[in-house]
């Protein structure tokens, strides 16, 4: 069975997932002899805090996608090279039969512009099969094996960058999932934290409940600051 995409639990930016956990670590540590009557101790805030460092160091999606960006770059400048050495050895080839021969279009290289990847590669792969089985009919217009050679290194080395292209957009894949995933277990253990400390403050001190909320969205933090301002302004005389 395949396995499902990987969902984020919460609805802002990591950066600020990460900087809600630090904060929230904080609290809980100077809160740490009340947290500790819900069996939340030191080893297991040590352990929150391992699982944000490690958070940290992941790479984020724009250096990976910058990556990505490089190979398909490359990928693009080793195609054009294929191209370019597969039309240096049609021009000759031309130069012997007409376009419309069986023995040119035998190269099938029509349409080479609207090829896939995949379709390049095998173009640069027949050209030079082809090539190699009329090598004694084109020698009198300078095909030889230093022209196929051309054309046979540079379909090499655009297979090389297409590999490398697509590995680099499997690990950005994957690289993602596991952000996603360590992320979650993050906001999970964000949620117990914050519970236990609301649990804590929520008869005793409204200023440490507080710091103990997470507001996820924009709009949840200016409902909340509305909110506030509004049972402020009732308590004035």
């Amino acid at each position: 069975m395949k396995k499902q995409s990987a969902h984020r639990q919460y609805n802002f930016p990591d950066a600020d997932l990460y900087l809600q956990c630090i904060e929230r670590i904080k609290y809980a540590q100077r809160d740490l002899s009340l947290f500790t009557q819900y069996g939340y101790d030191t080893d297991r805030l040590k352990g929150f805090l391992a699982l944000c460092d490690k958070f940290r160091g992941l790479p984020d999606d724009d250096e990976l996608l910058g990556d990505q960006m490089i190979t398909t770059e490359k990928k693009y400048k080793a195609a054009e090279s294929l191209k370019t050495a597969i039309r240096s050895l049609m021009t000759r080839v031309a130069m012997k039969y007409s376009n419309r021969s069986g023995r040119y279009r035998k190269f099938g290289t029509a349409k080479m512009g609207d090829m896939t990847d995949a379709q390049l590669i095998f173009c640069g792969r027949r050209v030079v099969r082809v090539a190699r089985q009329q090598i004694d009919f084109l020698a009198d217009v300078g095909v030889n094996e230093n022209v196929i050679k051309r054309v046979t290194d540079a379909t090499r080395d655009f297979e090389k960058a297409v590999n490398i292209q697509q590995d680099k957009v499997a690990d950005r894949d994957i690289s993602v999932e596991r952000r996603i995933e360590q992320g979650n277990r993050l906001y999970e253990e964000l949620i117990i934290l914050c519970n236990i400390g609301k649990d804590i403050w929520a008869e005793r001190d409204p200023v440490k409940y507080e710091n103990y909320c997470i507001y996820e969205s924009n709009n949840e933090q200016k409902k909340a600051r509305k909110a506030k301002l509004e049972e402020e302004q009732a308590g004035e005389p």
